[in-house]
């Protein structure tokens, strides 16, 4: 079968079989997956069972820690630091680096693929009271949208949450009355978690892959890219009671902590963690109730990934179709007392990477290279057989789908602001801040990253050979719009 695989891997790239594309992705998904290993009791068996079809990537990070940088990155190829897109308030356009960016779906599209998509691949640049946002998704890019480009999610977007906490209505994404202002210690009224009473199949993410499943019934007479989004384990943590039923409330655990854990830590590297939130949760007793809430809403995503999986494995393009599951970047549940994303720490840039290719990926790999969300444009170029692009900050991972032990030099790069950036490579993360302050983990004898050891005698060369990785310049911010 080995010997086969080259001559398998030449047949599609010369279009007499081209694959088709299952590009999902998942909103806020961290590294706690059973099969990354991450926390003990966490219930992933669908997503479990797609890493053992294909290559698991353990060591994949996002470029950006925040949800529009970084799914602009995997959209269009190109890195913060190049774009000058740096956060979620940034419209992706008004960059001059992407105003004519060709997108992934117009690439697919170019190359005589059919492309369509339905729930959250791209983001929105602001949270109103009464929508979504505006969005930054764009119909000309795709053949179809459900529900609509500029409306991708399907309602009810604010299904009423049962026991809900701190919503003062209880509504999804209710918008916090004191946005920008002092919250007085307080998370804002979206921050929240409670079993949401309506049936699953009512759910926005169920109707989603309601509509992804039936696309996968129809007979196409090109190969297909199909993006979907599933937006769950996104806060705040609603999901149907059932989830919550997989992890009873005495039995949850909390993230490992350090007492003065940021006392090592640069001034720079406090930037943005919400002190506050964790204070109240701890004051008010309620991070065990958070931690339910957001191992609650992962499984509610694993499941949605199951059916999704279920209707690949019962079409007709079950043996021709590409997977790939991402997610657009991590999640502090409490870990260096923060909550969401938004730093260059591991849980903020590591991320599920799961890519299954028949004919080239051997079922059961674990690859434990350090590669970006960044690589997955010029990876799915090449699988495909399309138009070679030079216009990609990323790096194919062919070489590494083919064999997960493959030579691969190059750290995975993280930046979060401008000039702020994180290496992560097989052994250590390196951070460097615009004033020059540095951190430094031994994930070897560190996993957790509580100490930071950029200042020890003989670490120089550590440091250095990972900071040759780091862009040399970085794009000035693209101004806010919302």
């Amino acid at each position: 079968m080995f010997r086969l695989l080259p001559f398998l891997f030449a047949l599609t790239l010369s279009g007499a079989n081209r694959p088709n594309v299952l590009f999902i992705a998942v909103d806020d998904l961290n590294d706690w997956v059973n099969c990354m290993g991450g926390r003990k009791g966490v219930l992933t068996p669908n997503i479990d069972r797609l890493a053992a079809r294909g290559v698991l990537f353990t060591n994949a990070h996002c470029s950006a820690p925040s949800c529009n940088p970084s799914r602009v990155a995997v959209m269009t190829g190109v890195a913060p630091w190049s774009s000058g897109i740096y956060n979620n308030g940034q419209d992706w356009r008004q960059s001059p680096r992407l105003k004519n960016a060709v997108t992934l779906p117009e690439h697919f599209r170019s190359g005589g693929y059919e492309t369509y998509g339905g729930g959250k691949i791209f983001h929105a640049l602001s949270w109103i009271s009464d929508g979504y946002g505006k969005q930054q998704n764009e119909s000309k890019i795709w053949d179809s949208y459900w529900p609509q480009a500029d409306n991708p999610m399907p309602e009810p977007l604010w299904p009423k949450a049962s026991n809900a906490k701190r919503g003062d209505n209880g509504y999804l994404y209710s918008k916090p009355i004191a946005v920008g202002k002092d919250l007085k210690g307080r998370p804002p009224h979206f921050f929240d978690w409670a079993p949401d009473d309506q049936p699953e199949f009512e759910t926005a993410d169920y109707k989603v892959v309601d509509w992804a499943a039936k696309q996968l019934l129809r007979p196409r007479k090109r190969p297909f890219f199909h993006a979907v989004g599933i937006f769950r384990p996104h806060i705040p943590w609603y999901a149907p009671q059932k989830y919550f039923d997989l992890y009873p409330e005495n039995k949850v655990f909390l993230p490992k902590v350090l007492d003065g854990d940021l006392d090592d830590v640069p001034k720079r590297g406090h930037s943005g963690i919400r002190k506050s939130w964790h204070k109240w949760l701890m004051e008010n007793d309620e991070w065990q109730g958070a931690v339910r809430g957001y191992l609650a809403s992962i499984s509610f995503a694993d499941a949605q990934v199951g059916r999704l999986l279920d209707a690949l494995d019962a079409s007709q393009y079950a043996k021709n179709t590409i997977i790939v599951l991402w997610s657009d970047h991590g999640m502090h549940i409490g870990e260096k007392q923060q909550w969401e994303k938004f730093t260059l720490f591991e849980e903020s840039t590591r991320i599920p990477l799961v890519i299954v290719a028949p004919g080239v990926t051997k079922a059961g790999s674990v690859c434990n290279r350090p590669v970006s969300l960044i690589d997955l444009y010029p990876t799915l170029n090449e699988l495909c057989g399309l138009k070679l692009r030079d216009d990609l900050n990323g790096l194919s991972l062919v070489s590494l789908l083919r064999n997960s032990k493959a030579k691969w030099e190059r750290p995975a790069i993280t930046t979060w602001g401008r000039n702020n950036h994180s290496a992560r490579g097989l052994r250590y993360r390196y951070i460097l801040h615009p004033d020059g302050s540095e951190q430094l983990y031994d994930h070897q004898v560190d996993p957790d990253e509580f100490h930071n050891i950029a200042d020890q005698p003989g670490t120089d060369a550590i440091k250095d050979r990972l900071a040759q990785w780091l862009p040399t310049q970085s794009a000035p911010p693209v101004s806010n719009k919302n």
